[in-house]
């Protein structure tokens, strides 16, 4: 049983970063799974930021809301995903989650239905940011 659990959430004025990391484990097939950022707004639907496909030269795709200021990486060896988060704004505070897909390539970031296409989520990590 795969299992994620995210951390580096916290809270940060408007304009600032946070790294947020993912760790992955119960499976060995995290080089050879897509992986995926998703967050989730009080009063919202679920949304896609970010996601990067497996292989040695893997793909990285970030949804228009945060293109340019998020970057999505994953470290193979450590078993680890990340999203580097910069230039924060306030419309950006939600839940984070980190997905598996357990496939090799990723479905469209900005699909509203992106999310149907994991197989395993996190529990979450909170950003909040202020004005």
């Amino acid at each position: 049983q795969v299992h994620l659990v995210e951390s580096g959430g916290g809270s940060v004025q408007s304009g600032g970063s946070l790294r947020l990391s993912c760790t992955f484990s119960g499976d060995t097939r995290f080089s050879t799974s897509c992986l995926g950022w998703f967050r989730r707004a009080p009063g919202k639907e679920r949304e896609g930021v970010a996601t990067i496909t497996a292989g040695n030269h893997p793909t990285a795709k970030s949804a228009f809301s945060v293109k340019g200021r998020f970057t999505i990486s994953r470290e193979n060896d450590v078993n680890t995903l990340y999203l580097q988060m910069s230039s924060l704004k306030p419309e950006d505070t939600a839940m984070y989650y980190c997905a598996a897909r357990m496939l090799a390539d990723c479905p469209n970031i900005d699909s509203v239905t992106a999310g149907f296409d994991f197989n395993y989520f996190g529990q979450g990590t909170q950003v909040t940011v202020s004005a």
